[in-house]
């Protein structure tokens, strides 16, 4: 009786040791390598939907490497971007638990593609209603939301031109018309009050880069940097 009492407690103290491995071992991944989000709004479709479950893999920004144009990023608020929707969590003692380990989709990020980056000038738009990078015009109808008069409506398709301050990104939405990104933030010629450094994002604000999109498994997909920013040269 004595040995199966010793037997029980021992299965009972090797299911928490492994617990506590398996909780370490996902913080160690969630803080270095991986980690879980969830799209809340529509502003990064058709690619990414409401709900969609997507992964961030933090290692490409190691030792020097930063956010390239066409890149898809998760970064934290850079001051009132999130809305109320947008900003909210998981809900729930489980969901809340995961989330803080990495295995379950936070909330409380952004998500959006870099167009520019520290030095470029992105211009809106040519006669094709196209942004430009660099003088270069971006090609981006095989993955944005079919626009109606130009690729960067929330400033004005009537012409608009900005510069990337060091250390920063310009974001836009692929649902260019539905996102309240950088090019939303920017300021107007006769905004009194708004601060232009409100339109960029800091680089030390990035999480990661979204690699891949787990959920729902008939939409799950690798995503990789569009060809449209290939041809685009350094600023400079």
């Amino acid at each position: 009786m004595a040995s199966e009492t010793r037997g029980a407690g021992k299965v009972v103290w090797e299911t928490i040791v492994l617990l506590v491995v398996a909780v370490v071992l996902a913080l160690v991944v969630k803080t270095f390598f991986l980690q879980a989000f969830y799209i809340p709004s529509g502003s990064m479709e058709p690619g990414l939907t409401i709900n969609d479950r997507i992964l961030v893999q933090k290692p490409s920004y190691w030792l020097g490497g930063e956010p390239q144009r066409g890149d898809v990023v998760v970064f934290d608020d850079p001051g009132g971007w999130l809305s109320e929707t947008e900003d909210v969590g998981p809900e729930g003692m489980v969901p809340s638990l995961l989330a803080k380990i990495g295995l379950y989709p936070t909330g409380g990020h952004l998500v959006k593609r870099v167009i520019g980056v520290a030095g470029d000038t992105i211009v809106c738009c040519d006669a094709e209603g196209r942004l430009s990078v660099n003088g270069v015009p971006l090609e981006e109808g095989d993955f944005i939301a079919p626009q109606q008069e130009c690729d960067g409506p929330m400033a004005d398709c009537r012409g608009w031109e900005t510069t990337v301050p060091e250390g920063n990104l310009f974001v836009m939405g692929d649902n260019r018309g539905e996102s309240a990104d950088s090019s939303f933030h920017l300021c107007r010629p006769r905004d009194t009050e708004c601060d232009p450094s409100d339109a960029f994002v800091p680089v030390d604000l990035v999480v990661g880069k979204v690699f891949a999109l787990v959920w729902p498994l008939g939409h799950a997909k690798f995503l990789h940097r569009p060809d449209a920013f290939e041809a685009v040269p350094d600023a400079g």
